[in-house]
């Protein structure tokens, strides 16, 4: 029997360069502790190419479209991977399409500083918000908000971003570079970003999972501050509403009384300027043509009836003008 021969060593199959229109562009991740050897400097690919919407924007020959973006992928990665690994382009801005967020996100609080500054040089507008917070309720911010279980926020698998540069030719040359750096094999490191990945992330979910009392207590007491303030704002608009009449004249009625006397000279006010209104709008006798013509002969007959009863009158006048009386 004839002996076997060893069997060819499997070669690997280098990964395709480019994908339809995407170049692909691998990156070398940093290692997480806790797995195993076989673990170490993990590849990660991004598909690059340029942006060209289905709805053209004046931003599209400056920008990038990139798929696949590792799930730690923040503004501040995208920055450096284009400023130190790849040509050194200088990037506007990135837009990501989605995100798993880690925190709540909180509305801004229309009484802040910045909010108070901008106010006070538009009185107006001033009335207008502070009616508008009493309307939403309490809106939770950054220090009354609950503190957050998980560190950081994470991208979806497979999630996209848009690399806006500061101008064509900074996009241009990007691009030339990412094809430079696939075409050479080159190694270009990821750097992670602030959020933990791992086990460490787990560990840091667990701790933050059970805050302790001074960090409950703080976001408590900021959260009952700025509830107490939008309480003082909900009265004093429901007190304005209470004494003040509406375009129609009445008075908003509200549960606990009234605070105080009503304005009624503006309630009288306000009604006159109703019924003026009312009388302004409503039908006119003489909008018809043929109440003009009833009109006209009620006219007429009346001045006939009042020229008979004063012939009659003249008549008996002369009449008893001709007689004799005798004196008696």
């Amino acid at each position: 029997m004839a002996p076997e021969q060893p069997g060819k060593a499997k070669t690997s199959k280098a990964p395709p360069k480019t994908v339809a229109e995407f170049t692909i562009l691998p990156l070398t991740l940093p290692t997480l502790s806790g797995l195993p050897e076989q673990c170490k400097d993990p590849k990660h690919y991004i598909y690059v190419k340029p942006h060209m919407p289905s709805v053209p924007t004046i931003t599209d020959e400056r920008s990038l479209f990139v798929a696949n973006v590792p799930i730690d992928a923040t503004e501040t990665n995208i920055r450096t991977l284009f400023a130190d690994k790849l040509g050194g382009s200088r990037v506007e801005r990135v837009e990501f399409d989605a995100a798993i967020p880690a925190q709540t996100m909180h509305k801004r609080w229309k009484t802040d500083k910045a909010e108070k500054k901008d106010n006070e040089q538009r009185g107006k507008k001033r009335k207008r918000n502070e009616e508008a917070l009493v309307a939403e309720g309490v809106i939770e911010d950054e220090d009354s908000a609950l503190p957050s279980i998980w560190p950081g926020e994470l991208r979806r698998s497979g999630s996209g971003a848009i690399v806006v540069f500061v101008d064509k030719s900074s996009a241009r040359g990007a691009m030339k570079e990412i094809q430079r750096a696939v075409k050479e094999s080159r190694s270009i490191h990821w750097k992670s970003g602030d959020a933990a990945l791992g086990i460490e992330r787990y560990k840091s979910h667990n701790t933050l999972t059970y805050p302790t009392p001074s960090s409950l207590q703080s976001s408590l007491n900021a959260y009952l501050t700025q509830f107490n303030a939008l309480e003082t704002l909900r009265n004093k608009h429901r007190k304005h509403a209470r004494s003040v009449p509406d375009e129609d004249g009445f008075i908003t009625v509200t549960r606990g009384g009234r605070a105080g006397p009503a304005r009624l000279e503006d309630a009288e006010k306000k009604k006159a300027e109703l019924e003026d209104r009312k009388k302004k709008n409503a039908v006119k006798d003489d909008f018809y043509r043929f109440q003009n013509r009833e009109k006209r002969k009620e006219v007429e007959m009346g001045l006939r009836r009042r020229f008979e009863e004063d012939r009659k009158r003249v008549e008996r006048m002369r009449e008893g003008r001709g007689r004799v009386r005798p004196e008696r």
